[in-house]
């Protein structure tokens, strides 16, 4: 049976069901995710686009578009972050956003930009 992840933005209007195996759980301490998650680290997680439905009152999230290649998801109502959609079919979703009985299984493995952390910053 396929795992099934779910989560939501602070306010329930956005609701995602994610059905796989997750990919590339990772961390990034690039001045993008930084400021996109409003902390020193973001926490990422990918999934394929077509493992991801959006089934919340609000139906999918806003969308801004952040680079060339990417946009960012956020709840309309209460502005909370929810992750990255990628013009390739690829989603990275904040792990902070997960149900948090989905979160054990989904540890970071890598993290990108460590040389933004400040030095008392202990990954």
């Amino acid at each position: 049976m396929a795992k099934t992840y779910k989560g939501g933005c602070l306010c329930g209007n956005i609701r995602f069901t994610i059905t796989g195996d997750a990919k590339k759980p990772h961390t990034c301490s690039c001045k993008m995710c930084q400021r996109h998650s409003g902390s020193i680290t973001q926490f990422w997680v990918e999934f394929s686009k077509e493992q991801v439905q959006w089934d919340g009152p609000g139906g999918e999230p806003t969308l801004w578009r952040s680079s060339d290649y990417s946009s960012r998801s956020f709840c309309p109502n209460c502005g909370s972050t929810l992750g990255a959609i990628d013009d390739d079919p690829v989603i990275a979703m904040a792990l902070g956003s997960f149900d948090s009985n989905n979160r054990k299984e989904l540890k970071p493995t890598s993290h990108s930009y460590k040389s933004k952390t400040p030095k008392w910053w202990n990954l």
